[in-house]
């Protein structure tokens, strides 16, 4: 099954991923809440619209910026709706 791992920790894990352009998005429910942190950050995706993302935090170190997820994407990629997929330090393993 696919886990998100950072700092050898699983901040998720699922079988129901979701893969676009290379990245592998988990689903919401799979997530660990109590290590996410709204992040002000946003950007924006011709094709999928606004993204927005959460900061990781467990024991005093924090991974910025390291989750990504679209609240409304736009309907061709409708796909990713109440999904996260992970940067930086995040490592995804099989």
């Amino acid at each position: 099954m696919p886990k998100a791992v950072w700092n050898d920790v699983v901040i998720a894990e699922s079988d129901d991923i979701v893969v676009l352009e290379g990245n592998r998005y988990f689903p919401r429910a799979s997530l660990r809440e109590d290590l996410l942190r709204p992040s002000e950050k946003h950007t924006v995706c011709l094709w999928k619209g606004r993204a927005s993302y959460y900061s990781l935090e467990l024991d005093g170190e924090r991974c910025d910026d390291a989750a990504v997820y679209y609240p409304e994407p736009k309907p061709d990629a409708r796909s990713v709706k109440d999904r996260v997929y992970f940067t930086k330090d995040v490592k995804i393993l099989d």
